[in-house]
């Protein structure tokens, strides 16, 4: 992504951004108009600002200030994310019921005589249920779950049955997700005693200099898998410039793939693919699939990191035993699940085609807000059995 995009990107993010926090600023302004003093209204508005501002503030300067209030402000900021998204979709919809209303006379009436105390009383209702949104998705973000299933290999492992595998996608380390987090994946991976341990993308969220901050590199030190701990590049890792994470990370016990293949042991193949985003980042396209698994022993099981889904047909024509993604994250928001299912054709979970098994995880952590209203975070083990 050269500069030109990355202005015109930014631009309309910004004015999607600022132009739907006005639209909720308008709606409570009126609201507080109809009853609050002066003051109260004075108050809102300061504290609307603040609220707004800190995301794009903490992204800004965030690195000239101490770590601790850095995180406080990219958590609190990116809150408003969430918030955003229901106070939208509330809003609106009482603004068309209100219009469907205003066609029914006696109603259409009564809304005029008593405009100011709907207004009020709507707000705060709205306020009301997204702030328990909030609260129920930034505790259902805490709450990760292990998702285990036993898949058989169409071919054989040579010298074991089976091989246990526990992946954890899309972390986001950095200022929102940090030690305490990191530590309990990794504890919760060491608690499945596996043989192979992958991260398929997004282990950093775009600045590495926090993750630096908080040594959390350390912490991946405490896995112990018998075959190694291996990672691809997700498009975050991009965003912060993924040279930098790759040579950190590696010094902490991680093996980046970044379009290559390894034969493992004798017993199976691990291929891992560069993201997908580093033609719009650094102009330069990923391998073919086929060209990375050239040279390769065939018939023995292949296992693919790909960290976004975009490619299974190719995956399954290629050979790949098993493929694991991540980056959808579920659309980690409720109602953005529908976005991601229409945009990819697996979302999240499992899927076959052909002979390659697929999973996509709904990751680890959380990217923006700390929510996740509509999925839960998973780190997600595989044991995949011998075939005959």
């Amino acid at each position: 992504m050269n500069r030109k995009q990355l202005a015109v990107f930014l631009t309309i993010v910004f004015v999607i951004y600022f132009g739907i926090s006005y639209y909720i600023f308008q709606n409570g302004l009126v609201a507080l108009l109809s009853f609050a003093p002066a003051t109260a209204v004075a108050i809102y508005i300061i504290i609307f600002v603040m609220v707004v501002m800190m995301y794009p503030f903490a992204r800004i300067v965030g690195k000239r200030l101490p770590v601790k209030l850095s995180d406080a402000l990219a958590l609190t900021g990116g809150m408003w994310f969430a918030a955003m998204l229901y106070f939208t979709l509330l809003l609106l919809a009482l603004d068309l019921i209100y219009l469907v209303l205003q066609w029914i006379k006696p109603v259409a009436h009564f809304l005029s005589a008593h405009l100011s105390q709907i207004n009020a009383l709507t707000f705060a209702g709205v306020l009301v249920v997204v702030i328990s949104l909030l609260i129920y998705g930034y505790q259902n973000a805490l709450r990760m779950r292990m998702q285990r299933l036993t898949l058989t290999l169409d071919k054989s492992i040579p010298g074991l049955q089976k091989l246990k595998l526990v992946f954890a996608s899309d972390i986001h380390l950095g200022h929102i997700i940090g030690r305490r987090t990191l530590q309990r994946i990794v504890d919760a991976i060491n608690a499945e005693n596996p043989d192979l341990v992958l991260f398929p993308g997004d282990l950093v969220d775009e600045e590495l200099q926090p993750v630096i901050d908080k040594d959390l590199g350390v912490i991946f030190e405490k896995l112990k898998p018998r075959y190694g701990i291996f990672a691809v590049t997700g498009n975050h890792e991009y965003i912060g410039g993924a040279d930098k994470a790759v040579e950190y990370l590696t010094k902490h016990s991680i093996r980046f793939l970044r379009d290559e293949a390894l034969e493992i042991d004798g017993a199976f193949v691990l291929a891992g693919r560069e993201d997908a985003s580093s033609s719009n980042f650094i102009g330069k396209k990923r391998k073919l699939l086929k060209n990375i698994l050239s040279g390769i022993n065939p018939q023995l099981p292949i296992i693919l990191m790909d960290h976004q889904p975009i490619a299974l047909q190719e995956a399954a024509d290629s050979g790949a035993d098993l493929q694991i993604s991540g980056h959808t994250h579920h659309g980690q928001i409720w109602p953005l699940q529908a976005i991601t299912r229409r945009v990819f054709k697996l979302s999240r979970g499992y899927m076959k085609i052909g002979d390659t098994h697929f999973y996509v995880s709904t990751g680890a952590g959380s990217w923006g807000p700390r929510v996740r209203i509509g999925n839960h975070p998973e780190i997600v083990s595989i044991t995949l059995l011998s075939g005959q």
